[in-house]
């Protein structure tokens, strides 16, 4: 997609990036399901929805703390950010407490933020050469 508004290609980049974090979850959790047990896929799907959610939310607060002044910014960024991390901590412990075994699961699933970002940054890279030639 060649568009005049790079911030254009931007927006609809971040617009896309959850989706692809949950459906390579759905696509890893279905052999981790056939391959250990249901349980162990839920979780990893659940892990993928949780990191999409995250970067959803991340993105949409950025937008509101931006669009404060500088001094406001720089605190309700701070207070935002530490929430944030209470939050994931809060998540990863209750998924400790109830499935010991099987926090690896849910990692994976929340670490399918790495691939689809590195993924998206070989796109763009890609669409850029394309774009100088």
């Amino acid at each position: 997609m060649t568009t005049a508004d790079p911030g254009a290609s931007e927006d609809l980049l971040l617009r896309r990036i959850p989706f692809e974090i949950a459906g390579l979850a759905a696509i890893l959790a279905v052999p981790a399901a056939l391959f250990f047990d249901p349980l162990t896929g839920l979780l990893l799907f659940a892990g993928g929805l949780f990191s999409a959610l995250g970067f959803f939310w991340l993105k949409q607060s950025l937008v509101r703390v931006l669009s404060k002044g500088e001094k406001g910014a720089r605190r309700s960024g701070v207070l935002l950010y530490a929430l944030r991390l209470v939050l994931i901590c809060a998540v990863f412990f209750l998924i400790i407490l109830l499935y010991p075994k099987k926090i690896l699961a849910f990692v994976a699933g929340f670490s399918a933020v790495v691939p689809v970002t590195l993924a998206e940054a070989v796109r763009g890279l890609l669409r850029m050469k394309k774009w100088k030639d």
